[in-house]
């Protein structure tokens, strides 16, 4: 079996039943709960390496859990929900979740998802070099190169991209960006981001207009990968 273990916090009994039956195929341990309340006592018993948290609970809201999660759990959490408006997909992710999926979702991406959020879990800082097919990035020596070739990066550009590439398959949302990079007094100034994720673009992506690297999010912000 997998050491990976994921906590299941959802009401839905068959919803439950198949994530469990699809992650344990995949060779993950799984475990269970049925309501926030025990969805937190099991968290903190087992100390799981990913939660995949629904939002809509009968005794407590998804998004007071995830806050309350947030205040000592470290690793990956992943939102399943049917909820699907901008607004609490920015909410959850602005509260910390790592990623948000909605309802039905296919169960090939939902694997892919949690492989990457799983990966995050390790400290990106313990390997000085990271390397994405042809783009390579030395923390120490703060170069970044592509197809071998050292790239010419503003200080803002690096910034970003390490940003990016220490939130790795996770959804960062415009105003998080722009507070980390930036400071708070820019959090709104989206106009501002979109231009600097575009010469970043047209540096590290073989098609700036096709990127594989930096994905939008329409509406919410943009993922690594």
């Amino acid at each position: 079996m997998n050491k990976a273990e994921i906590l299941i916090i959802d009401d839905e009994a068959q919803i439950r039943k198949l994530l469990q039956i699809n992650l344990e195929s995949n060779d993950y341990r799984v475990i269970t709960a049925a309501s926030g309340h025990e969805g937190l006592s099991l968290a903190a018993n087992h100390s799981p390496d990913l939660i995949l948290l629904d939002l809509g609970l009968p005794d407590i809201s998804g998004h007071k859990i995830l806050q309350e999660l947030r205040q000592w759990y470290q690793k990956s959490i992943i939102i399943l929900s049917v909820m699907d408006n901008e607004s609490d997909i920015v909410k959850a992710l602005d509260n910390g979740a790592t990623d948000y999926l909605t309802k039905p979702f296919r169960t090939g991406e939902l694997l892919a998802r949690i492989r990457a959020a799983i990966r995050r879990n390790l400290d990106p800082d313990q390997t000085t070099i990271k390397v994405y097919g042809d783009l390579e990035v030395d923390f120490g020596a703060r170069m970044v190169k592509k197809n071998q070739e050292t790239l010419k990066l503003t200080q803002t550009e690096y910034n970003l991209l390490v940003l990016f590439i220490k939130n790795e398959g996770k959804v960062l949302t415009h105003q998080f960006i722009l507070k980390e990079i930036w400071g708070y007094s820019y959090q709104m100034e989206t106009q501002y981001l979109r231009v600097f994720v575009g010469t970043l673009r047209k540096k590290i992506e073989d098609s700036p207009n096709l990127p594989k690297h930096i994905i939008t999010e329409s509406g919410i912000g943009y993922r690594f990968q």
